[in-house]
């Protein structure tokens, strides 16, 4: 599958930055936000190239509508005690670790890695509430390598977000960027990678979690 690199990339070391610099944060209803830095990791392409080749990425089918389907991405799931398969994604894990300790008050401890092989593949709405999730303010700090995409938020139905009158709001990450979703996020809002018939190529989302959050 074909691949166009960023020209603004780094190069072939992956090196990750401040996420105080340049951060973003949105305020959501409802107790959420959302925080962007663009570019936080630099070398980037060079990395999204070897996950791309060297993840285990593996195919999976889910029970849905009455019918076994095909999961239209491909997955690769590290939890707290494996080494994850790039040393720059240790690094990326700490670095938001000490960050956000304070807001957060634990570490991330799990990376699951999506790999989006083009606009067919895709992940329908959600949040992440299965286990603490559900019942707890959590994040979720999203890093993403490869050909931007747009990751959509919208309020869940009924919630404060919904009955605030938010709308649905999208944020195009991709080379590199970094996106955190937190505070209540997961519970009043859900998110998703939508299919799109426009020509776009493959993308590898990082998601790291803390423990008991999936």
């Amino acid at each position: 599958m074909y691949f166009q690199g960023s020209l603004l990339d780094g190069g072939d070391v992956a090196e990750v930055g401040d996420v105080a610099r340049g951060r973003q944060r949105r305020e959501l209803a409802g107790g959420a936000w959302v925080d962007l830095r663009p570019g936080w990791i630099t070398g980037a392409d060079a990395l999204f190239l070897r996950l791309q080749t060297e993840v285990p990425w593996r195919a999976e089918k889910r029970e849905m509508y009455e019918a076994t389907l095909d999961v239209p991405r491909l997955l690769s799931h590290y939890g707290p005690r494996d080494e994850l398969p790039d040393p720059a994604l240790t690094v990326a894990r700490d670095a938001l670790s000490e960050y956000y300790a304070q807001a957060l008050g634990e570490p991330f401890a799990t990376a699951g890695l999506c790999y989006y092989r083009d606009g067919r593949d895709s992940v329908a709405w959600h949040g992440d509430r299965i286990g603490r999730g559900r019942s707890q303010d959590t994040m979720v700090a999203i890093v993403s390598l490869g050909a931007p995409r747009r990751l959509s938020l919208r309020p869940r139905p009924g919630g404060p977000a919904d009955v605030a009158g938010e709308r649905t709001i999208g944020f195009v990450v991709g080379h590199g960027d970094l996106l955190v979703m937190g505070g209540s996020c997961q519970r009043t809002w859900d998110h998703a990678v939508l299919k799109t018939a426009k020509p776009v190529g493959p993308r590898i989302s990082v998601q790291f979690r803390p423990a008991g959050v999936l």
